[in-house]
C-alpha cells in the first residue's frame, strides 16, 4: 500500500513553514533529510493543541497479535463493547479449516476476548433488535471457485415435478444426460417437492390446476474441459428414475459452464447476546442468503431481503420474515419486489422502508433492480423516487439518514459501476422525504471519486466521511487517506485530519458512546500499484477523535433514568444544564460492506431548569424504532458530552 497523501492544508502549511530548514540542508544531504525533516515536522504539527481543535486526530489502536481479525462486520452493542464478526475473514484456508472468529472489543480499558463463533457468519446480514439482542442470518457455505482453477464445467439444473402426488429425493450423484451424450451428476441430496394443485375461478369456471415445483440443484460434468459447457437453455434426461417418475420430472439448465463460481450462502440463523457474550442458535431461514440486508420493522419482526442462495444464484424477491414471537422465519408471498446485494433499506416514521439505491457486489444492472424508491413491506407497493446523479453508480456507495431523523433527509455519498469496474463518483446527493414530491438534490461533493467511503452521524450533526478507495477494491493503490466533515445544513465538505490506515473494500466505521469513531477493515485486491501482487487484509484498527473533542470541558448528564417511553419527558441530573443546547439518541451501529442500516440521530425535546433537563422523546415507532440508544446531550461550540445508554419502548 503507498504511504498516504497528506490533504491539501497540510502540505501548504508544511510547505511554507520548512522550506528554510529543507532548502539549508538540502544541498549538503539530499533528499533523504529533506523527507526526514517533512515527516518530522508533520508529526509535530498534527500533534499540536490548536490543529487538533480544527481538525481532529488519528491514533491507531494497540491490538495484541493474537487479537487481530480480519474485521468484516463491527456491531456498537448496548454494553459500551463492540463486536466485530470475521467468520472466516475472505480467507479459503480459513474457511476449509472451519476456523471461525469474532472478538470483543471494550473501549474503556482496550481489552479484547474472542468468542467461540459456531459457523460461518463471513458476508451475513445483522439487525439490532428492541432488547439489544443482535439477530445474525446467513454467511458463507461455499468459497468462489476462480476459472482458472475449474476443470469441468457446472452450474446449477432445475428439476421440474409436475406430479400432484409424487414427491422424492434424488441422491448425490444423481446422473443427468444431455441430447449430445454429456453427464453430469449432482452434488448433493435434493428433495423434489410434489406439484401443487390449486383451484382457478368461480362458479361454473372453477377449476383444477397443477402448479409444478422446481428444486434447483448443482451439477458438476464427469468430462474434463469444454466439451460438455453449454450456455443456452437444453433439457436433460435425469437416469434412474423409478417409472413412476420418469414421466412427470424433467431436468433443464441455462448455464453449465467453467465461469467463475460465486460464494454459496448459508441459511443459519443466530442471536448474539451483549450480556453473556454468547451465540445462540435459532431456526434457519427457509432460503440460503450471503450478503443480505435485514431490516426492523415497526411490528418488531425483522425483513431477510435480498443475497446469493445455497447455490450463489441471485435471490429474485422472496423476502422473508422473522417474527420474534415465535423466532422462526417465513417467506412473504407478498414481497416479490427484488434488490440488488447488501440493499441499503431504511426505516421511514410510516413503517415503510426507503431503498436509496445503494447496495454493494450483486445484481442486474436493471431499473426494476435498482432504481430508489419508498417500499410497502406489506403490500410491495413501490414509488421510485428520481433525480439522482451518477444514478448508474450506486454501487459500493454510502446512504446515511442525515441527522436529525426528523428531518427525513437521505444522503447518498460516493460509489461506483457495478461489479469489478473503476467508474466511480465524488457525488453527494440528498432527498427529502418530508417533501410533498421527493426528488434527489445535489447537496455537494467530495474532491475525488471515492468508492466504499464510510459515512458517520456524529452528536453535534455533521457526518464524517473516511476512507475509501478511487477504485475498485483499492486497485492501482487507490486507497484515499482523506477524511471530510460532510454540514447536512449547508452541503459543505471541510478537510479534516488524515487517517494513516487505508480502508476500501470489506471495511467499517462506527461511533463510540465516548463520540470518538471506530475504523477497521480493508481488504484491497491487489498488493502493488501495478495489481501484480495479491492483497492482504488490514487488521490495523484506527481510532479518530473529531475536533469537538478538543474544545474545553464536556457537558455531563450524572444522573438519569435508563428505560424510558416514547412520548415520555423524562430528567436528567446536569451541573452543566446552562451550556446545553442539544440533545440526540443515537441508534448504535451495525456495519458492514458500506451498509448501515441501524444508525440514525434523533433531536429530543430539551428544557433547561437549574441543575437538570427535562428530555422529551418523540413519538413513533418507525422515527425512534425500540431499542438501546446513546444518549448525547451537546453543548453550543459542538462539544458532546460522553453518552448515557438507555432503552426506548
Amino acid at each position: 500500500m503507498t504511504k498516504p497523501r497528506r490533504s491539501a492544508h497540510l502540505r501548504r502549511v508544511h510547505g511554507v513553514v520548512a522550506a528554510v530548514l529543507v532548502c539549508a540542508l538540502l544541498a549538503v544531504n539530499g533528499p533523504p533529510v529533506v523527507a526526514f525533516i517533512r515527516d518530522a515536522y508533520h508529526n509535530i504539527v498534527i500533534n499540536t493543541a490548536s490543529y487538533k481543535r480544527r481538525y481532529g486526530h488519528w491514533s491507531v489502536l494497540p491490538v495484541p497479535s493474537n487479537m487481530r481479525v480480519n474485521a468484516v462486520h463491527a456491531i456498537m452493542l448496548h454494553t459500551g463493547k463492540v463486536l466485530i464478526m470475521a467468520g472466516s475473514g475472505n480467507d479459503a484456508a480459513e474457511f476449509a479449516a472451519g476456523k471461525f472468529v469474532s472478538v470483543i472489543w471494550n473501549p474503556a480499558n482496550n481489552s479484547f476476548k474472542k468468542i467461540t463463533t459456531p459457523t460461518d457468519m463471513f458476508c451475513g446480514g445483522h439487525v439490532i433488535l428492541p432488547d439489544g439482542k443482535v439477530l445474525i442470518g446467513g454467511g458463507t457455505t461455499r468459497y468462489e471457485v476462480e476459472r482458472s482453477q475449474i476443470e469441468y464445467a457446472a452450474g446449477v439444473m432445475t428439476v421440474t415435478n409436475t406430479s400432484p402426488t409424487a414427491s422424492t429425493t434424488l441422491p448425490a450423484g444423481t446422473v443427468f444426460r444431455s441430447r449430445s451424450g454429456y453427464l453430469f451428476k449432482s452434488v448433493s441430496a435434493t428433495a423434489i417437492p410434489k406439484a401443487q394443485r390449486k383451484f382457478v375461478g368461480a362458479g361454473a369456471q372453477r377449476k383444477a390446476v397443477v402448479v409444478p415445483s422446481n428444486a434447483p440443484l448443482w451439477v458438476t460434468a464427469t468430462e474434463r474441459g469444454d466439451a460438455p459447457v453449454s450456455r443456452t437453455f437444453r433439457t436433460y434426461g435425469i437416469e434412474g428414475l423409478a417409472s413412476g417418475y420418469a414421466a412427470a420430472m424433467t431436468a433443464t439448465s441455462w448455464n453449465l459452464t467453467r465461469d467463475i463460481q460465486t460464494f454459496w450462502g448459508s441459511r443459519v440463523t443466530y442471536l448474539f447476546d451483549p450480556v453473556t457474550e454468547r451465540y445462540e442458535k435459532l431456526s434457519d431461514m427457509n432460503l440460503a442468503r450471503w450478503y443480505p440486508s435485514l431490516v426492523g420493522l415497526t411490528n418488531g419482526k425483522v425483513l431477510a431481503v435480498s443475497g446469493l442462495d445455497g447455490l450463489g444464484q441471485m435471490i429474485d424477491g422472496n423476502t422473508e420474515e422473522w417474527d420474534p414471537g415465535t423466532h422462526e422465519w417465513t417467506i412473504d408471498k407478498t414481497l416479490t419486489r427484488p434488490f440488488p446485494t447488501y440493499p441499503a433499506l431504511f426505516l421511514l416514521p410510516d413503517g415503510n422502508l426507503f431503498f436509496t439505491g445503494s447496495s454493494a457486489g450483486y445484481g442486474p444492472v436493471t431499473a426494476a433492480w435498482r432504481t430508489p424508491g419508498i417500499w410497502n413491506p406489506m403490500t410491495n407497493a413501490f414509488t421510485p423516487v428520481y433525480g439522482m446523479r451518477d444514478a448508474d453508480l450506486t454501487e459500493t456507495s454510502a446512504s446515511v439518514l442525515l441527522p436529525p431523523a426528523q428531518n427525513q433527509r437521505y444522503a447518498i455519498i460516493g460509489g461506483g459501476g457495478a461489479g469489478q469496474t473503476n467508474t466511480g463518483t465524488g457525488r453527494i446527493d440528498v432527498v427529502d422525504l418530508n417533501s410533498r414530491n421527493p426528488r434527489w438534490q445535489p447537496a455537494g461533493s467530495l474532491p475525488e471519486q471515492t468508492r466504499y467511503p464510510e459515512a458517520i452521524v456524529t452528536p453535534d450533526d455533521r457526518v464524517v466521511i473516511a476512507g475509501g478507495s478511487k477504485y475498485y477494491r483499492g486497485e492501482e493503490q487507490s486507497d484515499i487517506f482523506e477524511c471530510h466533515l460532510y454540514n447536512p445544513q449547508t452541503g459543505k465538505v471541510s478537510t479534516l485530519a488524515s487517517p494513516t490506515v487505508g480502508r476500501d473494500y470489506h471495511s467499517e466505521a462506527l461511533l463510540l458512546a465516548d463520540g470518538r469513531i471506530l475504523t477497521l477493515g480493508g481488504n484491497p485486491l491487489f498488493g502493488n500499484k501495478a495489481d501484480t501482487t495479491p492483497g492482504y487484509f488490514e487488521q490495523r484498527i484506527e481510532i479518530y477523535s473529531p475536533p469537538y473533542l478538543y474544545r474545553g470541558a464536556r457537558p455531563r448528564l450524572t444522573a438519569g433514568p435508563t428505560e424510558v417511553r416514547h412520548g415520555q419527558t423524562v430528567l436528567f441530573a446536569t451541573p452543566d444544564a446552562a451550556k446545553i443546547a442539544t440533545a440526540r439518541l443515537i441508534r448504535p451501529s451495525a456495519v458492514t460492506h458500506v451498509t448501515d442500516l441501524e444508525q440514525r440521530s434523533i433531536a429530543l425535546g430539551l428544557r433547561r431548569m437549574d441543575s437538570a433537563v427535562a428530555l422529551t422523546v418523540p413519538t413513533g415507532s418507525g422515527l425512534v424504532p425500540p431499542g438501546w440508544y446513546m444518549l448525547f446531550v451537546t453543548a453550543a461550540n459542538g462539544t458532546p458530552s460522553v453518552a448515557r445508554w438507555v432503552h426506548v419502548d
